[in-house]
């Protein structure tokens, strides 16, 4: 497409190291194809594979049955569509109700290529956006895909009551994010995501009034039954279970399983992600044959309330949204660091993203404007209270915004995001500049799934930000929202009748000898826990493990960081089997029991994301290595090397040493747009 030609060309002109910085540590595998995607312009492909795709007539629909876990945005969206289309659908979830899911945490905003700024927007222009924002990490296909069905997403939720906010005549209002120059965020104040979740939840809720739905809260999967069925084919018929509150362990069966599980954001320890968020569905998917994609890619949100002390257990997001009128700076003397910011004369301050971006300013992409933050911190220039020895904290300056537009203007647009900010530190920022900081926010990676969201475990579908298809290597802000949305209301009910139209499949019960096996593991496991005699607390671990990951895997990874991050992590995790003490029973609410299973997964999460890491010699989006960054410190892609997604298949231990995963290879390939250098200047 030559719309689009501003971007400095290719790869920087420079080879990609030769060498493998992770040999020894992996299996190299057979290369993997996405073989459910259609050929043919890309604008026709979506239309081509729903009219492909098999259909179930009703009569048949309420014969099948659908688990899915997790009541999040895409969870909910999906159970409430399946639901209502006929299926007979369990829904899980491990809050007490699944409007405690994480998605009510989002709050800047949601995309859709709508245009009514009438500013350039298009589909196409929405679509290019997210491929170089993900730096062409992503498959085009699925993107594209994404950004044709956003414009019914909006629809969808305006009919479900979302109160989105609305310009003076009454029109929906837009504001921009990160990384594009048009406006096309749509959003509910600063809680937008909570606005669209109960949007959600009203239409799960629905056809739990009308039975096709049932709903199972305080239920903590913790594992996936995999069953031959007979063919030669292994296929995913259900779960095992836990219930939180009783500690029984429950089987439930079904002819197709969902994982809408969220993030593993939470390896880090700290980061923006709920305390509950964890990896154990996806990981014990991915240990019975699903393939994790490209788990090192990380995303760090660069407006988030610096850290205050080594007491936190969490971190606090500020909306993205901020960006828009807020001006991030620094002292351009670290000696003004202790001052007042409101004393600094405007000469003294460096707007550093509006001087370093003068196209985009504050509204670069989040993995840049992190790591500019980073730099400023690690120059000297950070601001705010010492913690450990240094400032880690720049500001996010309101002063202009209030002259130009009044204080009513920007309290209507961000009151209740300022209201949080106060409440925390004890600040006031229409008066005192917000100080914020880079902090672990999303992931990007997650389970292997093809153009119809169906993982390498036939019968096995991860939506929303379980999987990895549409982001690449870096979201931009408000397409998180985007896809749960989409991925539940308008890709997976049609992709997974094509599976179904086979269906129903031979009955299993619980004697069957996969179902057997399942439990047993699940019930050895919290037995190990119950039964250790060990001294140290879950916690400890955790909050370990999180060092390591954030010292070495985090903002910046070196060859050399991450060979001794995984060394640390795996006599941590030999430590963690033989000395973690979880007290309480297995037969009641035992919270430390439900950490002790989501640490001992994430535990070889961080493994496995440091081994992906290492194999990528490259820096594309939120994944920078040191060793390949341009003079000016930008991160540096090598597509003649790399331009392929990372899946991952489990490998056990045995007794030649520590696990060596096996790495699958899809290759990457653009025919609508061109691979190109991202440049934001």
């Amino acid at each position: 497409m030559t719309e689009f030609t501003s971007d400095v060309d290719t790869h920087a002109d420079a080879p990609a190291q030769a060498t493998d910085d992770a040999a020894g540590y992996y299996v190299a595998g057979e290369p993997l194809a996405d073989t459910k995607a259609p050929g043919g312009p890309i604008d026709e492909r979506w239309s081509t594979r729903k009219f492909e795709a098999r259909l179930v007539n009703p009569a048949n629909r309420r014969k099948l049955s659908v688990i899915i876990v997790g009541t999040g945005l895409a969870g909910a969206s999906a159970a409430a569509t399946m639901g209502e289309a006929g299926y007979s659908v369990k829904s899980f979830c491990y809050q007490d109700s699944p409007r405690r899911a994480h998605s009510i945490a989002a709050q800047g905003g949601i995309n859709a290529a709508k245009n009514y700024k009438e500013d350039g927007d298009s589909v196409h222009r929405l679509f290019y956006d997210t491929v170089k924002g993900g730096d062409y990490r992503s498959r085009e296909s699925n993107v594209y895909r994404l950004a044709e069905v956003s414009t019914n997403i909006i629809d969808q939720c305006v009919a479900q009551g979302v109160p989105f906010a609305r310009e003076y005549g009454g029109l929906l209002d837009n504001r921009s994010f990160g990384g594009v120059q048009v406006s096309r965020t749509f959003y509910a104040r600063g809680q937008t995501g909570q606005q669209l979740l109960i949007g959600a939840y009203q239409a799960l809720e629905r056809q739990v009034a009308a039975g096709t739905v049932a709903t199972y809260t305080r239920h903590e999967m913790l594992e996936v039954i995999v069953v031959d069925d007979g063919a030669g084919q292994k296929r995913a018929r259900g779960i095992i279970a836990r219930d939180m509150v009783t500690g029984e362990i429950e089987t439930h069966l079904a002819d197709v399983v969902v994982l809408a599980s969220g993030g593993y954001g939470n390896v880090f320890y700290l980061s923006t992600n709920a305390m509950g968020c964890n990896v154990t569905a996806s990981w014990r998917a991915h240990r019975k044959g699903a393939y994790m994609a490209n788990p090192c890619y990380t995303q760090i949100h660069p407006t988030c309330i610096p850290v205050s002390g080594s007491h936190q257990s969490k971190l606090t997001l500020m909306s993205e949204s901020l960006r828009n009128d807020g001006r991030i700076w620094v002292p351009k003397d670290p000696k003004d660091a202790e001052k007042d910011p409101r004393e600094i004369p405007e000469e003294d301050r460096d707007y550093y993203l509006e001087r370093i971006y003068p196209s985009f300013g504050n509204l670069v992409p989040r993995d840049i404007a992190s790591r500019a933050a980073k730099y400023q911190c690690d120059d000297g220039k950070g601001v705010g209270p010492m913690v450990e020895g240094v400032r880690r904290g720049v500001y996010l300056d309101f002063a202009d915004a209030i002259a130009r537009l009044g204080r009513d203007a920007v309290e209507s647009k961000y009151g209740n995001l300022f209201d949080m900010y106060a409440r925390i530190t004890g600040e006031d920022p229409y008066e005192v500049p917000m100080r914020i900081y880079p902090a672990v926010h999303y992931v990007m990676g997650g389970l292997w799934v093809d153009y119809d969201l169906q993982s390498t475990i036939p019968g096995l579908f991860v939506t929303g930000e379980a999987n990895f298809s549409d982001h690449g290597a870096n979201r931009l802000g408000a397409s998180a929202l985007m896809q749960g949305l989409a991925d539940g209301y308008f890709v997976l009910p049609h992709t997974i009748r094509d599976y179904l139209a086979d269906g129903p499949f031979e009955k299993v019960d619980e004697a069957h000898p996969a179902v057997v096996e399942a439990r047993e593991a699940v019930q050895a496991r919290i037995d190990h826990f119950m039964s250790n005699e060990g001294t140290r607390s879950v916690d400890s671990y955790h909050r370990e493990l999180g060092n390591i990951m954030w010292e070495y895997c985090g903002m910046e990874r070196t060859e050399d960081g991450l060979k001794k991050a995984i060394d640390l992590i795996r006599t941590l995790k030999d430590d963690f089997w033989r000395n973690v003490k979880v007290l309480g029973t297995a037969e009641s609410l035992n919270q430390e029991l439900e950490k002790a299973g989501r640490v001992a997964d994430f535990l070889e999460l961080g493994e496995l994301m440091c081994i992906d890491a290492l194999n990528r010699r490259e820096s594309c989006g939120g994944h920078f290595r040191g060793e390949s960054q341009t003079e000016d410190g930008e991160a540096l892609r090598h597509d003649d090397q790399f331009a392929y997604v990372a899946a991952w298949e489990f490998a056990t231990e045995d007794g030649d040493g520590p696990m060596k995963p096996v790495l699958h290879k899809e290759e990457l390939v653009y025919t609508a747009i061109e691979m190109k250098q991202r440049s934001y200047k």
